[in-house]
């Protein structure tokens, strides 16, 4: 199969027809929407006109353009519009009219004040399906709070069971638990989407970013209503096999050993020349051998720790035992698994010229998805947006004179 091939001539994206209304800011939201641009969907961000979605300034940027704007912002047309002026609530309506899905993250209750709740959202449109993500969800005792993602991490138990045993909760340096949600989002759109096709109407999707970075985390509330099992922490250890950890090698880098598979642990203990552990009772078992993950680390660490990168990685591969080296961005950015899967990808942007990112999610074989433009400045459609919808320059002018665009 080729890697993301390009869509054939003639050929519709997945998505083509289907209008989505990117309301949201930061990134569990407009990452949702991303995915459904990525796939031929005509996403239209709406931000405010003196206030942009804030993306655009973290992280760092180049001449003053924002680089992670231009991944989380790629497929996405672009305008302007204040919500909580009549002039913009009358345009959002109208554009609710011929959409079929609204993204928003506003904390609740933010767009009922502006009398753009589900039910002038739906009379308007009784096929839209409106996605609300919050921190929370729309009801609860946290609901009115504000949050993030990073507090997600912390409240699910994400940050409890990561870093090493004796040292502190730790959190992750990037967006994860937004990142999951914005994933899930897609899949809630158009699941509700696909609801519709049977029932002829739109739905509310309530999503609370508090909850998919907790089913990720698996059975933990299993385990500890059977048993009553609280998950520490292990640091790069975990109670259901080892040897499993993080390698130095004889040149100074790292590798990562994983041996969920009984034959892969086996195998590995060959190769390092200890096969007598295997004799072990406790060996027979993932929860054995994490019980020994002293002995195992100091016999696969210890061989490791003997020989080059290069190899350890060409010694665990020809005797079939898992093992990936520990890849920074430059790594990735060379790596040919990647490249082989195409999933950095090459687009020529108006503001900076050559861009590198990731690719859309997965491959179709028949009608794939595809980057058809990076993040654009703030409000570059909005006069092409709404003129499509019917506005004369006359009454664009008169929303900018009140500040509506």
């Amino acid at each position: 199969m080729t890697p993301h091939p390009p869509p054939e001539a003639g050929t519709a994206a997945p998505l083509a027809g289907l209008r989505v209304l990117d309301l949201a800011t930061l990134f569990a939201g407009p990452l949702a929407a991303t995915m459904l641009g990525d796939f031929g969907a005509d996403v239209i961000k709406v931000e405010h006109p003196t206030r942009p979605d804030p993306a655009r300034g973290h992280g760092p940027a180049k001449n003053g353009v924002g680089l992670w704007w231009k991944l989380l912002g790629r497929n996405k047309r672009t305008i302007t519009l204040d919500l909580s002026t009549p002039g913009g609530r009358a345009v959002l309506l109208r554009l609710a009219a011929g959409a079929d899905v609204v993204v928003e993250n506003f904390r609740p209750g933010t767009l009922e004040k502006w009398d753009l709740g589900w039910p002038q959202l739906s009379a308007a449109n009784p096929r839209l399906v409106l996605a609300r993500v919050t921190a929370f969800g729309q009801f609860g005792p946290y609901a009115s709070r504000p949050g993030f993602g990073t507090l997600a991490e912390a409240l699910s138990g994400f940050a409890a069971i990561t870093g090493e045993p004796d040292g502190p909760p730790t959190l992750p340096p990037f967006g994860l638990a937004d990142s999951i949600a914005g994933l899930a989002t897609a899949y809630a759109v158009m699941t509700a989407l696909a609801a519709r096709e049977r029932a002829g109407a739109g739905q509310v999707v309530d999503m609370a970013i508090i909850e998919p970075i907790l089913t990720v985390l698996g059975p933990q509330p299993l385990w500890y209503d059977q048993l009553g099992h609280v998950q520490p922490r292990t640091g790069n250890r975990t109670g259901n096999n080892a040897p499993r950890n993080t390698y130095r090698t004889s040149d100074g880098t790292w590798v990562a050993v994983s041996t969920s598979a009984q034959s892969v642990a086996e195998r590995v203990l060959r190769l390092v020349g200890r096969p007598e552990l295997i004799d072990e009772p406790w060996f027979a078992t993932g929860a054995g051998r994490a019980a020994h993950a002293d002995v195992l680390d100091e016999a696969v660490g210890g061989w490791i720790a003997r020989h080059t990168r290069t190899e350890v990685l060409a010694a665990f591969d020809k005797a079939e035992a898992a093992i990936a080296p520990v890849q920074d961005v430059r790594d990735v950015m060379a790596d040919p698994q990647y490249r082989a899967l195409g999933t950095l990808t090459t687009l020529q942007d108006p503001e900076l010229g050559r861009l590198r990112m990731q690719n859309v999610l997965f491959r179709l074989s028949a009608t794939p998805g595809s980057i058809r433009w990076a993040g654009r400045p703030h409000g570059a459609d909005t006069d092409a947006v709404l003129t499509e919808l019917g506005l004369t320059p006359k009454e664009l002018a008169a929303l900018r004179a009140e500040g509506a665009l």
